[in-house]
């Protein structure tokens, strides 16, 4: 069967996300940075997240006619296993944020890199998935909407945390700038995931 638009675009994402939490956790190696760790942690949750929608949104467009209540379920599956992913990694990055006690920041340009190409990306998908549910409503492309345009605005507040670590890495103010960019993470995930889990993205609702 012919792979739809939608289907392409979703395993686009999922080919895109993966090298994300392989670079940017390669350099936790080289560097110690909380924001950077909130960073791999986000990535690796989404990309699981992605993978589940990705599936999902396969097996309904190949399995042939589903009876509607399977279908919602199905969807609704995929779309609280997002909520669900962000949620739980936005309470291990507000744990993470709290007890970071290291000093030494190390290499962030991985991270920096990544989080830069990442704003540049996700926006791109962020206007693709707009465009694919408008043309034809479906509740899998709505939610990677959703999560990608706030993975726009959080990759945004990660490349200016880490920018500034990279400027002035022995600035006093590097700690709480670092500490800020965790902290945003942590956010975006709990209120995005929660809103996505009760069918309704805070953060995206306000998209014009």
């Amino acid at each position: 069967m012919k792979k739809t638009a939608g289907e392409k675009t979703l395993l686009a994402s999922v080919l895109l996300s993966a090298p994300g939490p392989i670079v940017v956790g390669l350099g936790l190696f080289y560097g110690q940075s909380s924001t950077q760790l909130a960073d791999f942690i986000r990535r690796s949750a989404e990309l699981a997240a992605i993978i589940v929608s990705w599936a999902t949104f396969r097996f309904l467009h190949t399995s042939g006619e589903l009876d509607m209540h399977r279908k919602e379920r199905l969807e609704r599956t995929a779309n609280v296993c997002v909520g669900a992913a962000m949620c739980l990694s936005g309470a291990a990055m507000i744990l993470i944020a709290l007890f970071s006690s290291s000093k030494e920041r190390g290499n962030v340009i991985p991270g920096l890199v990544i989080a830069l190409l990442g704003a540049i990306t996700n926006s791109w998908f962020w206007i693709r998935y707009r465009s694919l549910d408008r043309k034809k409503k479906n509740v899998i492309l709505k939610a990677q909407s959703q999560l990608y345009f706030a993975k726009s605005l959080v990759d945004i507040c990660v490349s200016t945390a880490l920018s500034f670590l990279l400027i002035a890495p022995t600035a006093s103010a590097s700690r709480y700038v670092d500490l800020g960019g965790s902290m945003v993470v942590a956010v975006y995930l709990l209120i995005n995931g929660l809103g996505i889990i009760r069918g309704k993205s805070i953060i995206a609702d306000s998209q014009v």
